[in-house]
């Protein structure tokens, strides 16, 4: 969100167009996301409250041009100096809409999916994971969670589902030795949680492909 973000300085604080003309400019999905994930951190530290968060992050995804995303970031104080290109990513939220994460992403000790009348994909096969474990806590609500891995490492799947389910689908080739060990923890009420474990091979390619690949393994053709 390059347009959106003060280059000269803290790059997680929001910053209001200086222009009028590009604050009118319209925001794309990717600014969307960007700052319902900085929401999400704030929200960490207790700012804002989760109800404010909530109304924020629906007024995020129904943000129409680039001055309605700032708006939504400007009374919160600046978080670390750190670059977000190696910044950890510990929250993905998706509430009363969809939303597909992919491609390179850095995670440490704990992740958290929300899904709240909404659908979240988190495909972590480009992830870069610190550490031999992971873990990533979902909770879903009215909605659903989907999280795609390479059948490369090792995964653990727990958790509870009221009025709805759970699933663990694709591969189920061994990990390989020494890999990284995900543990998932769910909460699912009325919601659906799923974990698909993707041949490493087709990384690179989308998820489609992928995971038709993952379920002929499961049906032990390949």
């Amino acid at each position: 969100m390059n347009a959106a973000v003060d280059p000269m300085g803290d790059p997680h604080r929001e910053k209001a167009p200086s222009d009028p003309a590009e604050g009118a400019l319209r925001a794309s999905d990717a600014e969307r996301n960007e700052v319902v994930e900085l929401l999400g951190e704030h929200a960490s530290a207790g700012r804002p409250t989760l109800a404010e968060l909530e109304e924020r992050v629906q007024r995020a995804y129904a943000a129409r041009t680039r001055a309605e995303l700032a708006a939504l970031t400007e009374d919160l104080p600046a978080l670390s100096t750190i670059s977000r290109r190696g910044k950890v990513r510990r929250w993905f939220l998706a509430i009363l809409g969809g939303a597909t994460r992919r491609g390179w992403m850095r995670l440490s000790g704990s992740a958290n999916v929300v899904a709240i009348m909404g659908g979240d994909d988190l495909d972590l096969r480009e992830a870069q994971i610190d550490g031999d474990e992971l873990t990533i806590n979902v909770f879903a609500l009215m909605g659903g969670a989907s999280i795609y891995l390479p059948d490369s490492v090792e995964v653990e799947f727990i958790g509870t589902a009221i009025m709805g389910g759970s699933d663990e689908r694709g591969s189920t080739r061994p990990p390989r030795p020494g890999a990284p060990l995900i543990r998932i923890r769910y909460f699912a009420l009325m919601a659906g949680v799923a974990v698909w474990r993707l041949p490493a091979e087709t990384r690179g390619r989308s998820l489609k492909e992928a995971t038709r690949a993952a379920k002929k393994l499961e049906r032990g053709e390949g």
